[in-house]
């Protein structure tokens, strides 16, 4: 089959541990509105004080997977996707395959026998999420699981690859691995700014893979602070993103093409030296649940268009499309057909 593990992920899979909270409770723990941050000690409380809520929702998730699985639902081919990433042998383990593979992705986790699998808290305020990643089992996965034949074989039937930035916290070698298989076997690598910390504190793993990258993803927010952070003397978000369209590059076969989201205000894709905008689709506030996932929903439907050779506008429409439906519900969660043509 053609499409068979076509589109290959790897990343952090955290269950996501999901409330409506209030102000009080994010400037109880110090978390700001819209942002996504790694779990310090200060934190650790609020998982349990989030479980207590009657509202509280398990959704397996984790930026990578929520995008490969995007992907999954829009292509609706069984096992076009895989992903790799490592979880804990415990009930949220087991329950993130269970959730995984009823999704249709082909799973192939590395299982840390002495921590338990990563959660994140998704603190949800008026819409708005904010992330807080507790990584534990995820943080543990290691490139030797990655090279296993049964692994490596997944590497290699791939013809296009998305890592969410997160992963350079966890296994940087590992991208390492699948860029430069990438660019030796002229196949397609993606990866997303993931979030401003990525960007400001492990400024030199992304540098180091950023020549490998053939799609850029990011939101308006992580731009901005790559810019910053490189000493680019300006936040207008066309000229960033045309900026890191023309980083050099370590294979010629693809240009870079770089995707910059802005929530409600137009896409930006910079390509070719030039820029174009496309609008997303009209959301009245009334009808948004929670923005968590919107991001990753947005580049798991761009994937799913990618790997079916449409042209950028299809991707990007795609890209809304999915985006636009998961922000109706709550959690990265869909119905269980796309309506996308």
């Amino acid at each position: 089959m053609a499409y068979e593990g076509i589109l290959l992920g790897m990343g952090n899979p955290l269950l996501d541990v999901s409330a409506v909270v209030d102000e009080d409770f994010l400037n109880k723990y110090d978390i700001k509105v819209n942002n996504a941050i790694l779990a310090e000690d200060k934190h650790l409380p609020m998982y349990d004080e989030l479980a207590s809520k009657s509202n509280v929702e398990y959704i397996a998730g984790g930026a990578t997977q929520n995008s490969i699985k995007v992907a999954q639902w829009m292509l609706q081919i069984p096992g076009a996707t895989s992903y790799i990433g490592c979880i804990g042998k415990d009930k949220f383990g087991e329950e993130m395959k269970k959730n995984c593979t009823s999704a249709g992705v082909n799973v192939h986790y590395y299982e840390d026998e002495a921590k338990p699998t990563g959660t994140c808290a998704v603190c949800v305020v008026g819409g708005e999420r904010s992330l807080v990643a507790n990584l534990s089992a995820a943080n543990c996965y290691k490139s030797e699981h990655l090279k296993r034949p049964e692994n490596w074989g997944l590497v290699e039937k791939a013809k296009y690859y998305y890592i969410a930035g997160f992963f350079l916290t966890v296994s940087p070698d590992s991208i390492q691995l699948v860029a430069e298989h990438a660019a030796a076997k002229n196949k397609v690598f993606t990866m997303n700014l993931s979030a401003p910390f990525i960007c400001e504190f492990f400024k030199d793993a992304q540098e180091k893979v950023l020549p490998y990258m053939d799609y850029v993803f990011g939101n308006e927010t992580e731009a901005i602070t790559f810019a910053k952070v490189h000493g680019w003397e300006t936040d207008n978000v066309e000229e960033i993103a045309l900026k890191i369209s023309q980083w050099p590059k370590a294979s010629g076969t693809h240009k870079r093409i770089t995707v910059i989201t802005q929530g409600a205000e137009p896409v930006v894709v910079a390509e070719d030296g030039k820029v174009k905008l496309y609008p997303v689709i009209f959301l009245p506030k009334e009808k948004l649940v929670d923005t968590n996932g919107a991001g990753d929903a947005f580049v798991g439907g761009f994937l799913s268009q990618l790997i079916l050779e449409k042209p950028i506008e299809d991707c990007v429409k795609a890209g809304c499309y999915a985006s636009n439906v998961i922000i109706q519900r709550s959690g990265c969660t869909y119905p269980e057909k796309p309506d996308f043509s």
